[in-house]
Formats: structure tokens, sequence, C-alpha cells
């Protein structure tokens, strides 16, 4: 049974195609500097963001798409464009790129400055999100239970997705919004329903992480084991194991959180409807960022180049912005 909704779950149609433990929370909001890299028109849209070295990748509706050679400092958009639809995910890993988007599309290149070709994935739902890794393996995630895999850098593509009724035993196919693959191929996805899931053998099987209420609509791991996952009704999840075990933190709001990066310093910034959440202390506290162009709009994809401190955000209007210094 094929759960209603759009991109985001339970909620209905939506304009983006698309007891509580430990964190303390500021009282007031924080005047955490906001800089804009990009700025488009009030019709333009970007989605998702990726920053490996020096690449960037960014994509949004339309087929949006624009490309940095600076670690995220400027940015160029394409000169031709790939397609007409939303492209909605991106994946960049050490010159190999990978977008997904409306009707089930996907574009790869094998290298940097390569060209894009389109590869058939199989189905005609939105994907909404694609991870790679630096073997060349893919992970894709859609809706309706959509999940895909990939051993050739996202040329090819077969279905990966578990046997949802022994998941979900009332036959919903959930949507799924977020995907990781780390260097063994370990795959890592989230989604309604509070699901987060794991499979280590290239999708045979699927261990259950977590379920909720609220949908997942990001996720993000640090190399050290460290993560954060954010989604619907303000729903802020931490783990110390990658994965294994998740805390619920208190978030201090009810907003579609819709992004998050976390770095090795200790520094983490989740995106959202009007409101974006920083903290400075690896979650032991948050703060709201204190600024209107924020506060009156959404971001969703963030991203961080290891060469700079300051996150990377991409949302309504076609903007990038830096959050931090």
């Amino acid at each position: 049974m094929r759960a209603a909704g759009g991109r985001y779950g339970r909620l209905g149609a939506f304009a983006l195609a698309l007891a509580l433990t430990g964190a303390a929370f500021a009282a007031a909001p924080a005047a955490a500097p906001v800089r804009a890299i990009v700025s488009g028109t009030a019709h333009q849209a970007l989605f998702a963001i990726a920053l490996d070295g020096r690449q960037g990748i960014a994509v949004g509706a339309g087929g949006a798409l624009l490309e940095s050679a600076d670690a995220g400092a400027s940015w160029k958009p394409s000169a031709k464009p790939l397609t007409e639809l939303s492209l909605l995910g991106a994946a960049l890993c050490q010159g190999r790129a990978v977008l997904v988007g409306q009707q089930g599309l996907i574009f790869a290149r094998h290298a940097d400055g390569a060209a894009w070709a389109k590869a058939d994935s199989g189905t005609q739902n939105r994907l909404f999100a694609v991870r790679l890794n630096a073997k060349g393996f893919a992970v894709a995630v859609g809706a309706f239970g959509t999940v895909l895999k990939s051993e050739d850098g996202g040329a090819h593509w077969q279905a990966a997705a578990p046997s949802w009724v022994t998941i979900m035993p009332q036959g919903e196919e959930p949507h799924l919004y977020a995907a990781d693959i780390d260097d063994a191929g370990i795959m890592t996805i989230a989604g309604e329903f509070g699901l987060i899931l794991r499979s280590a053998d290239g999708g045979a099987s699927w261990k259950v992480l977590h379920k909720g209420e609220a949908s997942i609509f990001a996720f993000d791991f640090r190399a050290d084991g460290v993560g954060y996952a954010v989604g619907q009704s303000g729903a802020l999840l931490r783990t110390v194991d990658r994965g294994q075990a998740w805390t619920e933190l208190a978030s201090g709001t009810q907003a579609l959180l819709l992004g998050v990066s976390a770095g090795s310093d200790g520094r983490v910034v989740v995106t959202g409807m009007h409101d974006m959440l920083v903290s400075g202390d690896d979650g032991k506290s948050w703060q709201h960022v204190a600024d209107p162009e924020v506060m009156t709009a959404w971001y969703q994809g963030v991203a961080r180049a290891a060469s700079s401190p300051a996150p990377l955000a991409v949302g309504h209007a076609g903007q990038i912005i830096a959050v931090g210094n």
C-alpha cells in the first residue's frame, strides 16, 4: 500500500516539490553571521548541495545546476540545462558525481569536467537523495519506498529496497528522504515514520535502527561516528556510534528541519522552514539564527567543505549562503 503525501510525508502538498534528554536551548536567538554567496530570483529554489575537496554542486527547481571549483567560494550555473525537471539530490566523491530528481531522473559523471550521462533508474518515482563513496558505489532513495544502488559510479542501477511488509505491517511504502553509503559500502537510509534503516549486504537485508512518529528528512555522520538526524515537528536526534543507537534532543522548535551538517570541530548547523539552529558544542546547547532572511524563508541542503569552517546552505530564491565565520 502506498502512503499518501508529498515531499514531506503526511503533511499534504508542499511547495518544495517538497520526555527529551540532554540538550539545552538558548532563550534568545543567536546573532550567527549569515552571508549570501549566490542570490537568485523569487521563483527559483535550490534543494541540495554537495561539496568534495574544491568541487561543489548545487541543484534545484527546473533543472537548476550550479558548480563550484573553489570549495564553494564562487558558483557558475550550467551553460546548458540537463533537464527542465527539478533536481532534488546531488552527490560528489573524488571527481565522480550523481544527480537525482523528479520522475526517477538520474545523471552521472565519471570525472570532473566530463560530460553528464543520463542513467536508467528503472522507476518513475521521485528520487530525493543520493550518496556516493570513493569506490563508486552509490545509493539513491525516493518516493514510495524506492531504494536504488549502483556499483559503477551511477551509470547503472538496480533495486535494493527492503521487503516493506516486514518493516511496515500495514503495508505502507514510506517516502525516503535521506541516504548515506560509507567506504565499506554500508548503506543507511531514512524517511517517514521516523525510519532509519541500514544494510551491510548491498540491500539483501535491512536492519531498523530507529522508528518513530516524525519523518526524518536528513542526517549526517562524522568520521568518529557522531551524527545527527532532523525532521518533522522539530525532530532532532543524536548518535555517537554511527546510528546504531539514537538519542532524542530538545530542538526548541516545531519547525520542519530539513538539513544538517556536523563538523569535527563540534559545530552543527540545522536548516529548516523559517528557522535555523546552530550548536558550537556538539549538540549540548542550541541557538536559533537571528537573521530576518532565515526567519522568514527556508533553507534545505547544507554541506561543509573541509577547507572552510562555515557550512553552506541552499534554499529559497536560488540562494547559497555561508553560515558562520
